[in-house]
């Protein structure tokens, strides 16, 4: 891996730049890719509400959930639109704050050691092809460059928050996304 203190980005993401992040407390222990959806207002697509809300500048008075969100202090690493545009928030050797109060395997604090993508969407729609094709196109670059990611530790949110979480929800076609995760990792 390239020098800890040199940024991992996504070489295909638009640079968005969230301040809700820190330093990992040990960089070399990034083992968990987390799935996430989001969308702002809920249920609405292309707004721009999701960069607002990562880059703490959402405006309580735009829709009437914003002002229950407003005050969060979250982020991903990346999220990826509805037409498959990747925005990067957060480089991939930092601590982007997405997963709140998490357990993988029994280990707490998932947002130490994972990774974040926020999928534009909802639980119950589905997702686009530009999606998937995005999402395995990023999935790809971060094999590489953390190889203690291993099938078994790609996950949704529900799975390390499952008493509050239900994202990527059960439109999120699993089944296709582990079968191109699983011919990445075999040539890797």
């Amino acid at each position: 891996m390239e020098n800890q203190s040199e940024a991992i980005t996504y070489s295909g993401a638009i640079a968005k730049a969230s301040p809700f992040y820190d330093e990992r407390p040990d960089a070399a222990d990034v083992s968990l890719l987390v799935i996430h959806n989001i969308s702002l207002p809920p249920g609405e697509f292309g707004t721009p509400g999701i960069e607002q809300l990562f880059t703490g500048t959402i405006n309580p008075n735009d829709h009437p959930v914003y002002p229950e969100i407003a005050h969060l202090r979250v982020s991903a690493h990346c999220v990826i639109r509805r037409d498959g545009a990747v925005e990067q928030y957060v480089p991939f050797n930092l601590r982007a704050w997405h997963a709140g109060v998490s357990s993988f395997q029994g280990r707490p604090k998932c947002n130490d050691f994972a990774i974040g993508i926020e999928m534009e969407g909802t639980d119950n729609l589905p997702y686009t092809e530009a999606q998937y094709q995005s999402l395995i196109n990023v999935s790809k670059e971060i094999l590489r460059y953390f190889p203690r990611i291993t099938l078994g530790r790609v996950v949704g949110h529900n799975d390390i928050a499952p008493s509050r979480k239900t994202d990527p929800g059960v439109a999120f076609n699993w089944p296709a996304y582990r079968q191109a995760l699983a011919a990445i990792l075999q040539d890797r």
